[in-house]
């Protein structure tokens, strides 16, 4: 399994599926199919197929999947029993709103540190998580031996930031900035743009009624 190169999509509706089969199993569902599946979560019922068969044989023709084994699958494809410890930089409004979300929800990635400037925040904790001088950046992720960084900063200061955490040892970075992020081979980024996201949900509006 460790082996199977999946495609990058595949990889953003896994944890979907995960989530979906949690409800599933509490609500007492025994069995599933690709139809319920792709109508519960908004997909075509040919992609859910499509993602389950780089996996092998899931499920039973004729019969569906079975909840409770697909939910052990999932579970432990995404590593669900181990704990995932994530560094945020930048506690600015929107550093601070993904904390206290993150301080809310129960599955397995914490925000264990954060990083920012404003003497301020130097020094607090925000939920759960506590807040320290971006000068300590190096020094406190590679002591933690942190391998993911989510980044809210300044766009004119995002590079320079990556760099940073990248030679402290971070191997994936989740970008919230506008910018476009250059990294070595073996370090993965996967960005989020506002921006973008809101003119497609425009474009849509405008022309899919």
């Amino acid at each position: 399994m460790s082996n199977v190169k999946l495609p990058k999509a595949t990889i953003k509706r896994l944890p979907l599926y995960y989530r979906y089969m949690q409800k599933m199993q509490a609500s007492g569902t025994i069995r599933v199919s690709s139809a319920e599946i792709s109508k519960r979560l908004q997909l075509d019922a040919a992609t859910v197929r499509r993602d389950f068969s780089h996996f092998g044989n899931l499920g039973t023709k004729g019969l569906g999947y079975d909840v409770n084994k697909l939910l052990q699958f999932f579970s432990k494809l995404l590593n669900q029993d181990e704990v995932a410890a994530v560094a945020l930089v930048g506690a600015g409004n929107l550093g601070t709103a993904l904390l206290l979300y993150n301080s809310m929800r129960k599955d397995n990635t914490v925000v264990k540190m954060a990083f920012d400037i404003e003497s301020e925040k130097v020094g607090t904790t925000i939920g759960d998580t506590p807040i320290y001088h971006l000068d300590q950046l190096e020094a406190r992720i590679a002591a933690e031996q942190i391998e993911v960084a989510i980044l809210t900063v300044p766009s004119t200061v995002a590079q320079a930031i990556t760099d940073r955490l990248i030679r402290a040892g971070v191997k994936a970075i989740l970008n919230f900035t506008p910018a476009r992020l250059k990294v070595p081979t073996g370090v993965h980024v996967n960005s989020i743009n506002f921006s973008i996201e809101l003119q497609s949900l425009l474009y849509l509006l405008k022309n899919y009624h």
